[in-house]
């Protein structure tokens, strides 16, 4: 019991770790979350800062999850019942799912920004990398060749995240791959999938009303101030100078 509480714990602090934050402020010397649409994730570090920040801060927040669920979840096994055990452990996967998990909650919750982070959309997909990379690595290329094609990081994420159960249920019941998706990957999927989608329900909202920035857009409508803030305007306009 020791030992889980304390691979939750050590995933849910690397989740916590404000990628996106610090990358504003050590790039634009900004604070991500007064600009955009206020949030310190992946997308808004695209919309606001660029391609090279979004690209960073998607690292970081990827690796997050990847690292929690890969290699975390193995030190349960290695600080507690015998030496550090190698990145390949066969872990229990309620265990990687758990510690992937808190990670995601961590980056959503940040412990070192004020409760209040990103979507999660990048964690949990470094996350599910850690767990079973055929169904997250297929949900992957289709976010890349949707930002390709789209330039909305928000769809990429949408279409990828609902991409993610499917391919497990295909995997399990038109491939036969019953020894690699349980039916608790397919349920925990599903889950998953869900919660990124909800939480991206204000980009959905934009994306049908036609009002959702792209990457590299010169305007973007919705990080654009209202009217009379001046102050605001100078300082969106320092970010993207």
């Amino acid at each position: 019991m020791l030992a889980t509480l304390t691979v939750l714990a050590i995933s849910f602090v690397l989740g916590s770790i404000p990628s996106a934050i610090w990358v504003g402020k050590l790039t634009k010397g900004v604070d991500i979350r007064n600009h955009g649409s206020g949030n310190a994730g992946t997308t808004n570090t695209f919309r606001v800062l660029g391609w090279p920040a979004g690209v960073t801060v998607f690292a970081m927040d990827f690796l997050k999850g990847f690292v929690a669920s890969y290699f975390v979840s193995a030190m349960a096994w290695g600080l507690f019942d015998g030496p550090l055990s190698p990145p390949n452990w066969e872990v229990d996967a309620f265990l990687k799912i758990s510690c992937g998990l808190f990670a995601v909650i961590g980056h959503m919750f940040p412990l070192f920004a004020g409760f209040k982070g990103g979507k999660g959309a990048a964690t949990a997909c470094g996350m599910l990398f850690g767990i079973e990379p055929i169904s997250i690595g297929i949900s992957s290329i289709v976010f890349v060749l949707t930002i390709l094609l789209t330039r909305y990081v928000s769809l990429a994420s949408i279409l990828g995240s609902f991409l993610y159960p499917i391919s497990l249920l295909v995997m399990r019941y038109v491939f036969g791959m019953d020894k690699i998706v349980d039916g608790s990957m397919i349920i925990f999927g599903i889950v998953i999938a869900t919660g990124i989608i909800v939480k991206h329900k204000t980009n959905i909202q934009r994306l049908i009303a036609g009002t959702e920035s792209k990457v590299g857009s010169s305007k973007k409508k919705k990080d654009v101030p209202e009217e009379g803030d001046e102050e605001a305007e100078k300082d969106l306009e320092q970010v993207n100078s």
